[in-house]
């Protein structure tokens, strides 16, 4: 199916299958993983794709899958249902993990045709990121539990379909994102600078080869009364950030901040066009 879709996808793969006991499931992993590497470095490759059929029951089996995948071996994991894979009318089924496959390999599902055309407006013009931020808070009554903050951006320009993500922990309802940028000091190599920011950066200029010369910071979660504060801050944090790679590197920077929560109405200039209104009298979405 990966090939019918447009992948160049190779049909054997580098182990042949193996069956392993879900208590057993770490050793079984590391010992394929490096199995496959014994084979794969001598040519200068790497494993790029690790399939594992799960049972249907499978509990917690499949979060050990991915915690040691991710965390351990740092290796791409598609995870499948024995009733899924085995049963007979399965077409549309495989079609839709190997859309995924494709996503995690990275391949693109889908580009806009006027990413294309280069006319998507203050992102076709010239190099772009679009970034977009947000912090998760522990539920009420949960007094000791860290907040999460999640960074993703753009990777590949000008289609922008491709995102890179961070995430973070910090300090319990904590709503500015603490590690946007940061520098240390350490006693035999100096100062360091890094962050989500940063990293996110040097990845964009590493995946498309030219540095962004314009950023786009969308910020959600952030009520009225933080909006200022969450500016001041995050603001400095991003121009501190680019700042750090070339001293003279200053793309502009549109910062926005995304509030569902809002009594803002808008209304059209005339209710009797309808390129501008719906049937109900309701501005066009876009």
């Amino acid at each position: 199916m990966c090939q019918v879709s447009g992948m160049d996808f190779v049909l054997e793969p580098v182990l042949s299958p193996c069956y392993a006991r879900p208590e057993l499931v770490e050793r079984a992993l590391k010992g394929r993983y490096q199995d496959a590497m014994n084979i794969l470095r001598p040519q200068g490759r790497e494993l790029n794709l690790l399939i594992v059929i799960l049972p249907d029951n499978n509990g917690s089996l499949y979060g050990d899958v991915k915690r040691i995948c991710e965390t351990n071996l740092g290796l791409v994991s598609q995870c499948c249902l024995t009733k899924h894979v085995f049963k007979v009318n399965k077409q549309q089924y495989l079609a839709n993990v190997a859309l995924k496959i494709n996503v995690k390999v990275g391949g693109r599902n889908t580009v806009l045709v006027d990413a294309l055309a280069r006319r998507i407006p203050l992102v076709s013009d010239i190099a772009t990121i679009i970034f977009s931020a947000d912090v998760t808070h522990p539920h009420p009554g949960e007094d000791s539990s860290p907040s999460i903050a999640a960074v993703v951006a753009s990777q590949d320009w000008p289609e922008v379909t491709k995102y890179a993500g961070l995430v973070i922990a910090q300090a319990h309802r904590q709503e500015l994102i603490q590690d946007l940028f940061k520098v240390w000091q350490d006693p035999k190599r100096g100062t360091f600078s890094g962050g989500m920011i940063r990293e996110l950066l040097i990845s964009f200029w590493r995946a498309t080869g030219q540095k962004p010369k314009r950023i786009i910071f969308y910020r959600d979660g952030v009520s009225e009364g933080q909006f200022y504060q969450v500016l001041l801050y995050e603001l400095d944090a991003i121009r501190k950030a680019y700042a750090s790679l070339e001293s003279d590197y200053q793309p502009p920077v549109t910062f926005v901040v995304v509030q569902k929560r809002h009594h803002t109405r808008l209304f059209a200039n005339n209710h009797n066009d309808n390129r501008a209104v719906d049937k109900s009298g309701n501005i066009l979405p876009g």
